[in-house]
């Protein structure tokens, strides 16, 4: 075992790649090469998590950090061999209620995308990991992973109070990790109620870049928006993350008040733009990340939808630039941070959405205001820095050499 080789195992791995948890993976990957550790990516050779078809070249490549470290990536083809029936009953199953049998969920697992290549990898070289850092917990990669070296294995599960979490199946990756990182204390609640928390339990956060510059008029100019203000938001446009209901809400909204508001959206997933609607509803696709700054700097809000957040980087990254945020009511991780910061709305309901959309559009200067305790709220708490001497402190008292 080399002193300071460590493995990360993310579903997905690349610049190209739109997720949160794999966003952060690459991160703490350079993150830690930066700081002298030799950084190994296990990953498939998929780009996106709705076909899972293999676009990347499977073996060995290199990652370089922008401080001139490198990350070894090895990718292993993805195997979708099986008819999904099971995975899609035991789904429906989840849906309504009900819980499936271990039998069940073991099908469940293995009724999707595969990678064994990379099981059989880590079971040939995991002795020559002194970590192996699982994430997150839903993917068979981090359940086939997490089995394997226990004894050295932590898991960054990025836990959502979903059916998945109460399902037997993940109770030994759950309670039998060497080690946990959490991001929030919402996340330790809900582990708690779910499950047994390992003693080496850790919240070590999450890092959120920080940009040097915004240019919002920029933004603006470059994709014709005129000066009409908008609500914005990124990510992926699917039912998990609350998106129809944001564009429901959203189009009600203006359909029956005079509401001067646009909603500016980016990211993956089709968008199904209004037809009554024109220009009220405008879809990006897929933008970079210098140009994300940008648009968070120039919205008048930016809208969490989802209630299955166990960080949401999104809304550091609009507080950051001096956003306020709306967000689902019904997500316990974002309105903890509304709550400690005081820099955003939450709604239950599509009337108290309106009523926020409306605030945003009609006060501006008080919906600014209410924003400028975010970018301190992140800074204080929420620097790469910061995360990454608290993941390196839970390394070496961990798996100590």
């Amino acid at each position: 075992m080399v002193a300071r080789r460590i493995a990360l195992v993310p579903p997905r791995y690349g610049p190209d790649v739109v997720g949160g948890a794999e966003a952060v993976i690459r991160r703490v990957a350079h993150g830690l090469a930066d700081r002298g550790w030799q950084v190994e990516v296990l990953t498939t050779c998929a780009r996106d998590h709705y076909t899972w078809a293999n676009v990347e070249r499977a073996g060995e490549s290199v990652d370089r950090t922008d401080g001139g470290a490198t990350v070894t990536v090895r990718r292993f083809p993805i195997v979708l061999d099986t008819d999904g029936e099971t995975r899609a009953r035991v789904e429906a199953a989840l849906a309504a209620g009900e819980v499936p049998t271990l039998a069940e969920q073991e099908a469940w697992m293995n009724d999707g995308p595969r990678v064994p290549e990379l099981f059989h990898h880590l079971l040939d070289a995991s002795d020559c990991y002194r970590a192996i850092v699982v994430s997150p917990y839903p993917f068979w990669t981090t359940f086939a992973a997490a089995g394997v070296a226990p004894e050295r294995t932590v898991l960054r599960p990025c836990l959502h109070d979903e059916p998945y979490a109460r399902m037997e199946l993940f109770e030994p990756v759950l309670t039998g990790s060497a080690g946990v990182w959490l991001q929030t204390g919402p996340e330790l609640d809900l582990y708690q109620r779910v499950s047994v928390a390992p003693a080496q339990t850790r919240i070590v956060g999450e890092g959120v870049d920080v940009p040097e510059r915004y240019d919002p008029d920029g933004f603006r100019t470059r994709y014709e928006l005129g000066r009409r203000p908008f609500v914005l938001y990124c990510g992926r446009r699917e039912g998990a993350k609350g998106w129809e209901g944001l564009l429901g809400g959203f189009c009600d909204a203006v359909r029956k008040e005079d509401l001067d508001l646009t909603l500016v959206t980016f990211g993956v997933g089709e968008v199904h733009l209004p037809p009554d609607l024109p220009g009220r509803v405008i879809d990006l696709g897929f933008i970079d990340d210098r140009t994300r700054d940008d648009a968070m700097a120039a919205a008048s809000a930016y809208v969490q939808p989802s209630a299955l957040e166990s960080f949401s980087r999104t809304v550091m990254e609009a507080w950051l630039a001096g956003t306020p945020v709306i967000a689902n009511g019904a997500g316990e991780v974002v309105r903890w941070h509304i709550e400690r910061s005081g820099a955003g709305l939450t709604y239950d309901d599509p009337e108290e959405l309106e009523q926020a959309l409306r605030f945003v559009a009609e006060a501006p200067e008080a919906a600014a205001a209410l924003a400028r305790s975010g970018r301190d709220y992140v800074l204080e708490h929420y620097t790469w820095p910061g995360t990454l001497d608290r993941m390196e402190e839970t390394l070496e008292e961990w798996f100590p050499q």
